[in-house]
Order: structure tokens, then C-alpha cells, then sequence
């Protein structure tokens, strides 16, 4: 039954993108505001779907969701980590990987949307780039996420930070919002299995700018690693 349920939120979740998507193309001629919107619109659609598979999505810590300037570093376990932000974050722009910049529909909306697409080999350029486009994206008042571990892992697996967050939130200097999940138990990131349960995603107290690296990379850790472990109990 979990299967059969599964293979059917992945047809809709497929037929609700490409409505979404194609239906909402004139979008990308008007604000940005407009393809926000729209974003807010179809992620509510895909978690809510996921009734369908025995799973519920709930948000926690809602007093830290940021509404203004920010970096947001959320636990990446699944992509619904990504569609999530969408729901909840006013403005959010990703940091994405150029490969998925050639993706039609999806690469237009994070243009828009103010996505920086990056190469991750491109090693201090491509630092020197996300500190750029980042500092562009806070004078708009946006959210910029970017995943800290820079790929997907499974839950409960020894965590892996990049160096990379501790350079931006040294030359952008803003606070860091952590967001802890267990999202990968009940929707894994390879196969289309969706397993019933709770999915949450927790917005945990944010780190004001000025900690030394380590430290900062510390408490970082720290925060997402203690509330994600303990939510994998769900």
C-alpha cells in the first residue's frame, strides 16, 4: 500500500508542477513579487499532498522565521528541504548548482526568483561570487539559503559542513537562521518510497553575526545536528 500510495503522489506531484510551471510562464515577465507568490502557492500544494502517503509537514520555531535580510542554513536530507523554504521564507533565493540552471521552468523561476547559480568547483571565485550576488540579494531585504553541508545526506549520518558558509557569514555579516529536519526518514533522497509519518522542519533561534570561525562553525553544527537527531524520533 505504501508503494501504490507513493507511485501516486509522484504522478501528481509531477502533474502539479507542470501546470504550475506552465500555466504561471507569463509570470516571469512581470515582479518578482508575482513568482514569489507562486512559489508559495505550488509548495503548499506538494506538501499537502503528501496526505496522500500517510505524511504530515509541520513547521516549528515559526518566531525565527527571518522576513528580512538573511542566510538561512537549512539540514538537507531530501529536495523537499528546498520546496519547503518556498512555503515560508517571504523571498528566498538559493544558491544552486549550474547544473540545474539549464532545467526549463525551474532554472527561469530561480533566475527570477534571484537564485545564484554557482559552479562548485570553481573554488574562491566562485566564493568571491556568492559573497557578490548575496550582498546584492540582502539590500533587496531577501533570504539567501544556502544548504551547509552543500549536499545531500542521510539521516542520523556523520555530518559534513563545508568551510564555505563560515566565508559568507564573515563578508556578509548578517545573522545565520539553522532550520533542523527529518524530512529524509519519510521522503529519502533516492527512490520514490514516501514513508507515513510527520515531517518536520524547525526553525531553530538564529546566530547574530561577529563569532570567530570556529566558533561559528561550531554552534552551527551544534544546533542542526542536536535538533535534527532528536526530530528523527517522529
Amino acid at each position: 500500500m505504501t508503494a501504490v500510495r507513493s507511485l501516486i503522489y509522484v504522478a501528481l506531484f509531477y502533474l502539479w508542477t507542470a501546470v504550475v510551471a506552465i500555466g504561471c510562464t507569463p509570470l516571469l515577465f512581470g515582479p518578482r513579487r508575482w513568482t514569489y507568490r507562486m512559489f508559495h502557492v505550488w509548495g503548499r500544494g506538494v506538501t499537502g499532498m503528501l496526505a496522500i502517503c500517510g505524511i504530515r509537514v509541520e513547521v516549528r520555531g515559526r518566531q525565527h522565521i527571518p522576513t528580512g535580510a538573511a542566510l538561512v542554513a537549512p539540514k538537507h536530507q531530501c529536495m523537499l528541504d528546498v520546496f519547503a523554504q518556498f512555503i515560508w521564507l517571504p523571498q528566498s533565493a538559493f544558491v544552486m548548482k549550474k547544473e540545474l540552471a539549464w532545467i526549463p521552468w525551474f532554472a527561469w523561476y530561480g533566475r527570477k526568483a534571484g537564485a545564484i547559480v554557482i559552479d562548485r568547483e570553481g573554488g574562491s571565485k566562485t566564493m568571491r561570487q556568492v559573497i557578490r550576488e548575496g550582498a546584492e540579494r540582502f539590500k533587496r531585504g531577501q533570504q539567501v539559503v544556502t544548504f551547509p553541508e552543500g549536499t545531500r545526506q542521510a539521516p542520523g549520518a556523520p555530518p559534513d559542513y563545508k568551510p564555505g558558509i563560515a566565508a559568507l557569514y564573515r563578508e556578509l555579516d548578517v545573522p545565520v537562521y539553522p532550520v533542523a529536519t527529518n524530512a529524509g526518514v519519510h521522503w529519502p533522497a533516492h527512490g520514490f518510497i514516501r514513508r507515513p509519518g510527520t515531517i518536520v522542519f524547525e526553525y531553530l533561534e538564529p546566530i547574530p553575526p561577529g563569532l570567530k570561525r570556529a566558533e561559528f562553525m561550531r554552534v552551527l553544527e551544534e544546533r542542526i545536528e542536536t535538533k535534527s537527531n532528536e526530530l528523527l524520533a517522529l
